[in-house]
């Protein structure tokens, strides 16, 4: 595997989540901190919004407006040029606090939920996944998943896959005409827990592992590692690719994910280092 030196882009965020590249910046949520923030290339940083309940999953719509996930209170939003809009409230489908999502070429939102309290030692449950339409409509599509995490599809909309943390797994469905999901299978069995992910156009999937023998791994469908970018003293915990070519992989590291030992900005930053296939697909 190549050797590859990272360089730092941003490092005063508290938690970064759901990166997202979009118009020439990277998108993120910057959990802890209650703020969705955008930076450019050059390092330069934007907040666009502020979500009370914590932001997580980041989205697009085709108009080119923002969706975002608010985890506390299972809701999905969506940025207009009046503030923060309402799209859905999801918290009579998702089980425990919604977390990342992605949004396909037609506005669907599919949004994962944690299955319960991974922070109290609650007992584990099962979670599902939620579809929303761009009219907010909402509905179940995939069940019993040991939390799902990172989402993407495929650049001909046909195929969802989502990262199980729990399960070390990465899943795959057939996207149907009506956004329905079918077709349960795996896509790849996993030695490391998977956070955020993207797929690149060679078909193979990067992936934020925050636990041991982590890091951030190229995966070809089957599981074989094809290549790794070390975290250093950090923990991986999601990656987008973008940059001018789509060749640069953004890496969101943290020292800490546990809410009770993030005591403000510090603890995460974004690093970038370029990489051999583009980025493909949603998001």
């Amino acid at each position: 595997m190549p050797v590859r030196t990272p360089q730092v882009l941003l490092d005063d965020i508290m938690f970064a989540e759901g990166p997202r590249w979009h118009q020439e910046r990277l998108w993120f949520s910057d959990m802890y901190a209650h703020e969705v923030v955008a930076v450019d290339m050059a390092g330069r940083r934007e907040s666009i919004a502020t979500v009370p309940n914590q932001p997580s999953g980041l989205g697009f719509l085709p108009d080119g407006r923002l969706l975002i996930v608010s985890m506390k209170d299972r809701r999905l939003l969506r940025l207009d040029a009046s503030g923060l809009t309402e799209v859905a409230d999801l918290s009579g489908l998702a089980t425990a606090e919604c977390n990342d999502m992605v949004v396909d070429g037609q506005g669907r939102a599919y949004v994962g939920n944690l299955g319960f309290d991974v922070h109290t030692g609650a007992p584990e449950r099962p979670a599902n996944i939620v579809l929303v339409t761009p009219e907010g409509d909402t509905r179940i599509v995939a069940e019993d998943l040991a939390i799902p995490n990172g989402t993407v599809i495929t650049p001909d909309g046909r195929t969802l896959i989502v990262g199980e943390s729990r399960g070390k797994r990465l899943t795959a469905f057939d996207v149907e005409p009506d956004g329905s999901l079918s077709n349960r299978r795996i896509w790849a069995e996993l030695a490391v827990v998977p956070d955020g992910i993207c797929l690149d156009a060679e078909g193979c999937i990067w992936i934020g592992a925050p636990g041991e023998s982590g890091g951030y791994l190229r995966i070809a469908q089957g599981g074989e590692v094809t290549d790794r970018v070390d975290p250093g003293d950090a923990k991986a915990i999601a990656c987008m690719l973008g940059g001018p070519d789509g060749r640069t992989l953004f890496m969101c590291d943290a020292v800490s994910a546990r809410p009770s030992e993030i005591k403000g900005p510090g603890n995460a930053r974004i690093r970038t280092v370029e990489v051999d296939a583009p980025r493909a697909g949603w998001p």
